[in-house]
């Protein structure tokens, strides 16, 4: 099911040779990476998730992942989150998918649930728990659920936990999300598994206390999430990719996942239907004086990455600070990632593939849209014209001497 897995052509970059996974081919392997925008309103897409992610498509990205997007209302990580809790959500959705692949790009969504990590403000608002101030705004908090009654951090919410029922019953959420994403057109559905979301929760020992079939050792705390990739590969069609995003290490000093129980759980995934294993890391906890995330650096996910691809035999995407065009076809020339995930730099640049082509001497001429292309690319020959003439954009004001 899987084609040219690894780059086989010595005159195109890595980063430009296509992907194919069950039948679905990526143009290349540089991805748009889920973002949070937190401006939905009742979970719906709008005209600005249309612009914001479209303009990624148009700019040569050959995936783009709608961001976190909840299985189920109280799933939000804040009001503002997209959903596919409802039936009411797919119009929206249906367009999105559309203009994605009419413009090259593979559509893929993100499907989360928040957890014990649910009902907070935007980041442009720290990102604290939702409280009475929020209630008289109009934005009031909700009860949120997660393994065990365990707050996030200190001053977070004390979470339901969940009966196994219950938990039996979040599953048929994940399917239903799923069903909703392959009915709008998406063709690449990811599992937010990280993060200390709902599902990395159930495999944290941190967070899942639990003493049922769903906590206790490490095999019970695979149970949950090894389900939810179960049930929802059960009912994706043959030709849908399924994702699974990990937290490679937990981020705290002490009683988090080992990396080696890690690599297990991909392999369970993998054979549990999962096609990529999209690696991430940290944020089981909210409290900061015990988050011990990895170091921020150029491509700080590279070696977990790596290490995953290798052990668990799954292909494997890498984020994280991934932003040199150069390195980014070396993560994928190397064995290090089967796709490279790109978010705030898409942000900063929407067109960063095309300039990644012409960086790294592919062919840009033949990939712009045509209608881009036919004004940038006589632009990119006169600048090159006045280049060659010395001639600067602020020549004109220079003091001319007698």
């Amino acid at each position: 099911m899987i084609e040219n897995a690894a780059p086989e052509s010595a005159t195109v970059p890595a980063l430009f040779t296509p992907l194919t996974i069950r039948g679905v081919t990526l143009r290349d392997r540089a991805g748009v990476s889920p973002m949070c925008m937190y401006s939905a309103s009742d979970g719906m897409v709008d005209d600005f998730h249309l612009a914001h992610l479209g303009r990624f498509a148009l700019g040569g990205a050959g995936l783009v992942i709608v961001e976190a997007t909840a299985v189920e209302e109280r799933g939000r990580i804040s009001h503002h989150d997209l959903g596919l809790w409802k039936d009411e959500q797919l119009p929206g959705m249906r367009r999105l998918a559309a203009f994605l692949s009419a413009q090259g790009a593979v559509p893929g969504i993100q499907l989360g649930h928040a957890g014990r990590k649910a009902s907070v403000r935007e980041p442009w608002r720290a990102g604290a728990p939702l409280d009475a101030s929020d209630a008289d705004a109009g934005l009031a908090p909700w009860p949120v659920v997660a393994p065990s009654a365990l707050p996030a951090g200190p001053g977070w919410p004390v979470p339901h936990e969940l009966t196994a029922d219950e938990v039996a019953g979040t599953v048929t959420q994940w399917v239903a999300a799923a069903e909703r994403a392959v009915a709008a057109g998406f063709r690449f559905i990811e599992l937010h598994g990280a993060h200390g979301y709902l599902l990395h929760s159930f495999l944290s020992p941190v967070s899942n206390t639990r003493t049922d079939r769903f906590g206790g050792d490490t095999e019970r705390r695979m149970r949950y999430p090894l389900e939810v990739i179960a049930a929802v590969r059960a009912v994706l069609p043959e030709d849908v990719i399924l994702s699974y995003r990990l937290s490679a290490v937990d981020g705290v000093a002490e009683g988090g996942m080992e990396f080696d129980d890690l690599v297990e759980f991909a392999r369970r995934a993998a054979a549990a239907g999962v096609d990529v294993v999209d690696t991430s890391s940290g944020g089981i906890s909210a409290d900061r004086s015990t988050d011990t995330r990895v170091r921020r650096g150029f491509a700080f996910h590279a070696d977990f990455a790596r290490e995953l691809k290798r052990r668990s035999g799954a292909l494997v995407a890498c984020v994280g600070f991934i932003l040199d065009p150069e390195q980014a076809s070396a993560l994928v020339a190397a064995g290090d990632a089967d796709l490279v995930l790109l978010g705030r730099e898409m942000l900063d640049n929407p067109n960063w593939v095309q300039h990644a082509r012409r960086e790294l001497d592919a062919d840009e001429a033949g990939h712009w849209d045509v209608r881009f292309g036919s004004a940038l690319m006589p632009r990119r020959r006169t600048l090159a014209q006045l280049a060659a003439a010395g001639e600067t954009p602020m020549a004109r004001f220079q003091p001319v001497s007698s």
